[in-house]
């Protein structure tokens, strides 16, 4: 089997994420009750009991809202950065002290054959992180809650056989959008979320030869289309001169409300 994974759900509703390998399966983000969650995963036929732990990218109630729940029920060890526990034990109540696990941001552990690497973001949370996992030499990243792609971020992701990637609003649609002002300059600013365009901009850099398919993702349901998302994607790579067929590079959908087929990711150096 290798490295896959399922995007369970991605939005400002809820955020989750299921990533397996042959010896340990992993949820990353709980943005729905616990019953939800459960939901979306036997969708999959998969459930609480196949988890080995629990990754926290940020203490935003869109992915922590079922954390505690979750947590407590099937009892899971717990990783996030020690701000992010800070900022989150109110919201996700009381977890045991031998579920609560620190990872470092820019830390690596590995739990039975899968590599787990955190790295920082910028987003207007105490201290969010996006995740890179890796097995039988394949690498799958999820970068989403980001208000721009660093060169660090950039570096991060760079190798990435598999990614999901941020594509959260049309600028234009959300400058003409009914959100007050301030929440605007929020989405917009640094700290904020990824645009189209942005998205397109960081692929421009991360198209290299290993990366074979990008999950836009996070998409806002009152400032974005799916379909626009890609043709704006494809748009700005066609743009920067990047020219490809269906079989070397694909932009994949997520959803709100649905996961997303299970997808396995292999490493394109080990097929050359």
């Amino acid at each position: 089997m290798g490295l896959r994974f399922t995007v369970l759900s991605s939005g400002s509703t809820g955020n989750a994420t299921v990533v397996s390998t042959d010896s340990a399966t992993v949820l990353i983000d709980v943005g729905f009750s616990g019953k939800k969650v459960e939901e979306l995963m036997r969708e999959r036929e998969i459930s609480g009991e196949n988890l080995d732990a629990i990754f926290v990218t940020h203490e935003h109630s869109d992915h922590i809202k079922g954390l505690g729940a979750f947590a407590r029920k099937h009892k899971l060890p717990v990783y996030a950065n020690e701000k992010t526990w800070g900022a989150m034990l109110r919201t996700v109540g009381d977890i045991s002290d031998d579920q609560r696990r620190i990872l470092p941001t820019d830390g690596v552990m590995e739990i039975a054959d899968m590599r787990i690497e955190s790295y920082a973001i910028s987003h207007d949370a105490v201290e969010p992180v996006g995740y890179c996992f890796q097995a039988d030499g394949a690498k799958l990243s999820l970068a989403t809650d980001l208000g721009y792609v660093s060169d660090k971020v950039m570096r991060q992701l760079q190798d990435s056989d598999v990614m999901v990637l941020e594509s959260n609003h049309d600028v234009e649609m959300l400058r003409m959008g009914r959100y007050p002002w301030n929440i605007k300059r929020r989405i917009l600013g640094d700290t904020g979320h990824l645009s189209n365009e942005a998205a397109g901009e960081a692929l421009c850099s991360l198209l290299t030869g290993s990366l074979r398919r990008v999950y836009l993702a996070h998409l806002s349901q009152e400032h974005n289309l799916m379909d626009l998302a890609k043709l704006t994607v494809n748009t700005v790579l066609e743009n920067n001169g990047f020219f490809y067929h269906k079989n070397e590079f694909e932009l994949c959908d997520t959803y709100h409300d649905r996961p997303t087929p299970w997808d396995e990711v292999r490493s394109q150096m080990r097929k050359l």
